[in-house]
């Protein structure tokens, strides 16, 4: 979840919102990769979730870096709740799960270097004050009661409104976790193209990526359980987004999308203001029940944008969605799949060309599948496996023409990233398929094997 968002003044005329979005546009040599990444924080002993405060806590995980490791403080009403240093963020997610906020990065070599530093960082602390983090999609055996929700207003907010809009938003806030990319356009055609090709092919991500076979401690009969709860969330916020293939589509009509979603909030003088269920075309007029008389700034506008959740996010850059959190050859592994597919021309076209003739229809039955089935989905003659082996290929050539060197250049460009999707391509199988074999074989239906085996 987003911290506040700054800077700013009020907003006099509509076509803001527009250019606020249209700002984003950057020449390609400015582009830049931003990673994010969720992961649940557990007590060693009892293999329980951690709390917000104490000896064994997500505080004096954010304490240790603090102290340890250089960061900034965050604090809402006198509590930490997040860190800050070189452009990047850690936050809270509302169940105490420990978000990573990279940098925006010219390369992935860069962004494998600071996810690298990051849970090493973690796991210094961590470690002295007993705790593990472990990266799913889904808390494999956690219940709702065991999951403190942590001290942050938007949070207490959502928690109140989830349960009238979905059955699955308590779920979503306290007990998922995903790894997601934040990718640059160079204009509004870009964007297009890129928000197209993002949408269509998320389905590929959460069935490469798909990694939570279990809840509440025994399979769920899906590979991915987080894309469930997210398409039982909020209908008015979550989704494929299919007016993105609308002919004309352009900035205004995300602009339309998102006046159309219901507001959670307004962050005042550091604190959140209840405007849930309102509207922020009537905030627009000075009609806000929650703040009559009063107008939005462009910080209102900003904030507004991050409670929008479909698999593809716009806002001064687009947010790649779909992926389950995971182990951390994939956390390096999902921004060289996107990377390498949108930042080429020639790889972007051949995606595009790939999933252009798909109908709203299959777009929508893939995203189902996916999560249900992982590589085995099919919908309407189109076979996911064969889907992700040419969806991984087309990345990959993307990376051998970006040919961004590490290592001082002894590793000629990025491709080497994409060997855990390449991997599973050639086996058919994806995390959750890993798991559930362990848990069928080796473990005999004993889920704790999951934490010592595959915490970071």
């Amino acid at each position: 979840m987003s911290i506040p968002q700054s800077g700013g003044g009020p907003i006099e005329r509509p076509e803001q919102l527009t250019e606020y979005l249209e700002s984003g546009c950057k020449p390609k040599q400015d582009w830049r990769i931003g990673t994010e990444h969720e992961k649940f924080g557990y007590c060693k002993d009892s293999l329980k979730p951690i709390p917000y405060d104490g000896e064994r806590s997500v505080l004096a995980v954010l304490e240790g870096l603090r102290d340890g490791h250089g960061w900034d403080p965050l604090e809402e009403a006198g509590k930490l709740i997040g860190l800050t240093k070189d452009g990047a963020n850690v936050s809270l997610e509302p169940g105490g799960q420990l978000e990573l906020s990279g940098a925006p990065l010219e390369t992935i070599h860069q962004t494998c270097d600071e996810v690298n530093q990051h849970l090493a960082d973690v796991k210094d602390i961590a470690d002295k004050v007993g705790v593990g983090f472990i990266g799913l999609g889904a808390a494999p055996d956690w219940t709702h009661e065991d999951m403190p929700l942590m001290p942050k207003g938007r949070y207490k907010l959502m928690d109140a409104y989830m349960g009238s809009v979905g059955t699955m938003g308590r779920v979503m806030m306290r007990r998922t976790c995903t790894v997601q990319v934040n990718l640059d356009f160079a204009s509004e055609a870009d964007m297009v193209q890129k928000m197209r090709v993002a949408v269509a092919l998320q389905p590929v991500a959460n069935a490469l990526f798909a990694n939570s076979p279990f809840f509440e401690g025994k399979p769920n009969g899906v590979k991915s359980f987080r894309n469930y709860v997210w398409r039982h969330l909020d209908d008015a916020r979550t989704g494929m987004v299919p007016f993105v293939f609308d002919d004309g589509f352009g900035f205004e009509n995300w602009v339309d999308y998102a006046l159309d979603v219901p507001m959670y909030f307004v962050y005042r003088d550091g604190k959140y203001i209840d405007a849930l269920g309102q509207s922020f075309r009537d905030f627009l007029k000075g009609q806000l029940p929650a703040l009559p008389g009063e107008v939005p700034t462009l910080s209102d506008w900003a904030d507004h944008l991050t409670t929008l959740f479909p698999e593809a996010r716009m806002k001064k850059f687009i947010e790649m969605r779909g992926a389950d959190g995971g182990p951390w050859r994939r956390l390096c592994a999902l921004p060289a799949f996107w990377v390498g597919l949108t930042y080429d021309q020639t790889a972007l076209d051949a995606a595009w060309d790939l999933v252009k003739d798909w109908t709203d229809e299959q777009r929508a039955a893939l995203h189902v599948e996916a999560g249900v089935h992982g590589l085995q989905a099919k919908v309407d003659g189109i076979d996911m496996h064969d889907i992700a082996r040419e969806v991984v290929a087309i990345a990959d050539a993307g990376l051998k023409a970006r040919a961004r060197p590490g290592a001082g250049g002894l590793i000629p460009d990025e491709t080497h990233f994409l060997n855990a999707l390449k991997e599973s391509i050639d086996s058919g199988m994806v995390p959750a398929d890993e798991l559930l074999a362990k848990y069928n074989g080796e473990w005999a239906g004993d889920l704790s094997r999951i934490y010592p085996e595959y915490s970071y």
